[in-house]
C-alpha cells in the first residue's frame, strides 16, 4: 500500500507520493509546480513530517547550478536524476525530483510508479509509461553505490 500526500482541499497541494515501505534506492517522487523547489519545501516537509518524524535533514545528488534533465524531449538518459534525500527522526524518504514542466501524464505515471502504486492495466503500453519505468530504472541505478 502506498500513501499519496499532500493534503486534499488545498489550493495548490505539494504533489508528492511515497512508497509505505521505505529503505530503497527510491521511495517516491516529488513533482514541484515551479523550477524553484526552494520555494515548496516548507509543503514538502511538512506533508512528510507525519511520515518520516521531525525532518532533520534534506540532502540533493546534483550541484547547485545544475539543471534537472528534461523528461519531455530524448537526452535526459545521459543526464543524473534528481534524488532529494529527506531525513526525519523516525526514517528517511529518497524521491526522484520530476521536474516542474513535465506533461502531466508522464508525471503521474512517474508519482505512482516511484511510490510502487498500481498502475492501471491499459497504461502499462503507452509510451509514458514506457519513458516512467526507464526514467524510475535510471534513478535507481545511479543511487545505488558503484562496486
Amino acid at each position: 500500500m502506498t500513501r499519496p500526500l499532500g493534503g486534499r482541499g488545498a489550493i495548490n497541494p505539494v504533489r508528492v507520493s511515497v512508497a509505505c515501505e521505505l529503505g530503497h534506492d527510491i521511495d517516491g517522487a516529488w513533482w514541484p509546480r515551479v523550477d524553484r523547489i526552494t520555494n515548496e519545501l516548507p509543503q514538502l516537509v511538512a506533508a512528510l513530517t507525519p511520515l518520516l518524524g521531525g525532518i532533520t535533514s534534506i540532502n540533493v545528488n546534483w550541484p547547485p547550478l545544475q539543471r534537472p534533465p528534461d523528461f519531455n524531449w530524448t537526452g535526459w538518459e545521459h543526464k543524473r536524476q534528481h534524488v532529494i534525500t529527506v531525513t526525519g527522526g523516525n526514517a528517511l524518504a529518497n524521491l526522484l525530483v520530476i521536474p516542474y514542466a513535465t506533461y502531466t501524464a508522464l508525471a503521474v505515471l512517474l508519482l505512482r510508479s516511484a511510490a510502487n502504486q498500481p498502475i492501471d492495466p491499459a497504461d502499462r503500453g503507452k509510451p509514458a509509461f514506457l519513458t516512467a519505468c526507464s526514467i524510475l530504472r535510471a534513478a535507481q541505478q545511479q543511487a545505488r553505490p558503484r562496486v
